[in-house]
C-alpha cells in the first residue's frame, strides 16, 4: 500500500498556466513518481498520460540518470560558466551534436526551451549584423506557435493568451505566418494533413513586401505541440526551406518537444529530411530530471562571431547556470540511456499502435478532429456553448480522480504524450479510460 502524504497549504504558490482558483478547491498533487506512475497524495497509482510535460519520455526516475545527478551533485555542485569550464559540459555539447542533423556541429548551453528560443534569435540577429547585413531584423514567427514565455518566445509566438497582457512591450519588426490548423480541409488527418503546404506563400508575400534584406530569421515547430499538435502539411517544411535559402534567411526550429524521439527520430528535422539552420532544444535533454536547455548551430553561423581579439567576448549572452554541472551529468546519463536502450526505434515502433487507438475517437460524438505524428496526438473536443475550455478541463479532472490517469488539456484539446518507452496494452488501457470519460462527460 502506498503512504500518504498530507496537502500542503496551497495559498503561497501562484501555480504557472493553472487556474489557480479551481485547482485550489480540490487540488491534484502528487507526491512521487516512478517509471510510468506517479503517486498522488491520497495514495493513489496514476498512469501518465503525458509522460512529465512532454519530457520524461524514458520514465520516471530512471535509475542510471538519478544516480549520475547524485553522483554529480556531490562532487562538483556548481562551477561558474564564465571563462571557466567543467567537463562534462563539453562532454554533452560534443554527444548533443553528434546526434544532431548534419551540419549542426555548436551547441550552447541554456535552462529552458523558453531562453534557447531566446538565445536563437539572439544569435540569428548577432549573425547578420557580423556578416554586415545589420538591415536583417525582422523576426517571422507562426500563429499559434508556442516559443517559451520569454519577451522574444511571446513575441515571435502565436498564441492569443499569451501575448494579450503584454502587447505593448512585445518586440517590433515580428510578423507571422498563418497556422496550419483546418477542420474543413484537414481534420481528422492521419499523420501529415495534405491540405496546406501552399501557406508558405505567405512568406513569399512578406519578402516582397520587406524585401529580404530586412528579415533574419524565421522560427516554426516543426509539429507545432502546446497550441494541440497540429503536424506539417506534405510539403510544407520543405517548401519553407527553399524560400529561406534562395533569400538568405536563417530556418530555425524550434524542437523543444519535438525533439529526442518524440517523433522517432532524434530530432523532427530528421524525421522529415528538412535541415534547419538552427534548433533549440530542452526537456527530452535531460528527460525532465534537471532544467537545461540547448542551441544548436552550425560552423557557418559559429565563425561569423569569430573574428576580432582573441581576448574578446564574441557573444554577450549567458546565463549564470549555462552548461550547470549536475545538469550536464543528466544529459550525458540520459543520451546514453537513448542510445543503450534503442529508444528511438522504441517510439518509432510504438507509432501504429498509439495512432490505432487515438483514431478510435474519428468522428466520434462531440469530437471535432483528432490528429497524430509520432507519439504526439490530440482530441479536439467541442466547446461548450459559452464556455469554452470547461469541457476539456472536466476530462482532465474525471481521468485524475476517476481513472487515476493524467492528461493534459489545452482549453479543449485533450494531448497525449506518452512515454516513448510505452507497452501497447497501456497505450490502450489508457485511451480505454478516456472513452469512459468522454462518454460521461459529452
Amino acid at each position: 500500500m502506498q503512504l500518504q502524504a498530507s496537502n500542503p497549504p496551497l495559498d503561497a504558490y501562484w501555480m504557472p498556466f493553472t487556474a489557480n482558483r479551481d485547482f485550489k478547491k480540490s487540488p491534484r498533487l502528487l507526491a512521487s513518481a516512478s517509471g510510468h506512475h506517479y503517486i498522488a497524495n491520497d495514495g493513489r497509482r496514476l498512469y501518465d498520460g503525458f509522460s512529465g510535460l512532454w519530457t520524461s519520455g524514458l520514465g520516471h526516475c530512471h535509475p542510471k540518470i538519478v544516480e549520475a545527478v547524485q553522483h554529480q551533485v556531490a562532487h562538483l555542485d556548481l562551477c561558474m560558466g564564465f571563462q571557466a569550464g567543467h567537463n562534462k559540459a563539453f562532454e554533452l555539447a560534443e554527444n548533443l551534436t553528434k546526434i544532431a542533423p548534419k551540419g549542426l556541429e555548436h551547441c550552447f548551453f541554456t535552462n529552458s526551451g523558453s531562453e534557447s528560443v531566446d538565445t536563437a534569435l539572439k544569435i540569428a540577429l548577432g549573425y547578420h549584423r557580423a556578416r554586415g547585413e545589420a538591415t536583417r531584423t525582422r523576426l517571422i514567427g507562426r500563429q499559434r506557435g508556442y516559443h517559451g514565455v520569454n519577451f522574444g518566445g511571446i513575441s515571435v509566438g502565436g498564441i492569443g493568451p499569451n501575448r494579450k497582457m503584454f502587447g505593448a512591450n512585445l518586440i517590433n519588426g515580428v510578423d507571422h505566418l498563418s497556422h496550419t490548423h483546418n477542420l474543413e480541409h484537414a481534420a481528422f488527418s492521419h499523420g501529415l494533413p495534405e491540405w496546406g503546404a501552399h501557406l508558405v506563400d505567405e512568406l513569399e508575400a512578406l519578402v516582397a513586401l520587406h524585401d529580404a534584406s530586412t528579415i533574419a530569421a524565421v522560427i516554426v515547430e516543426p509539429v507545432a505541440g502546446s497550441t494541440g499538435i497540429l503536424p506539417p502539411p506534405v510539403g510544407y517544411l520543405e517548401r519553407l526551406r527553399d524560400v529561406c535559402t534562395r533569400n538568405g534567411i536563417l530556418l530555425i526550429f524550434d524542437e523543444v518537444i519535438t525533439g529526442f524521439g518524440r517523433v522517432g527520430e532524434a530530432f523532427a528535422a530528421q524525421r522529415f529530411g528538412v535541415s534547419p539552420d538552427i534548433i533549440t532544444a530542452a526537456k527530452g535533454l535531460t528527460n525532465g530530471v534537471i532544467p537545461m536547455g540547448a542551441v544548436l548551430l552550425g560552423e557557418d553561423i559559429y565563425k561569423a562571431f569569430m573574428h576580432g581579439p582573441e581576448q574578446g567576448i564574441e557573444l554577450f549572452h549567458g546565463y549564470t547556470y549555462s552548461g550547470h554541472p549536475v545538469a550536464a551529468a543528466a544529459g550525458l546519463a540520459t543520451l546514453e540511456v537513448y542510445k543503450a536502450e534503442g529508444t528511438f526505434a522504441q517510439a518509432r515502433e510504438l507509432e501504429s499502435t498509439f495512432a490505432k487507438e487515438l483514431h478510435q475517437f474519428d468522428h466520434y460524438p462531440k469530437v471535432i478532429d483528432v490528429r497524430n505524428i509520432g507519439l504526439m496526438g490530440a482530441i479536439e473536443l467541442e466547446p461548450r456553448k459559452g464556455s469554452p475550455g470547461a469541457r476539456g478541463l472536466e476530462v482532465h479532472k474525471q481521468c485524475f480522480w476517476e481513472e487515476d490517469l493524467v492528461i493534459r488539456n489545452n482549453m479543449d484539446i485533450l494531448q497525449f504524450s506518452p512515454f516513448l518507452n510505452s507497452r501497447p496494452a497501456d497505450l490502450r488501457d489508457m485511451f480505454a479510460a478516456v472513452k469512459r470519460v468522454i462518454d460521461k462527460v459529452a
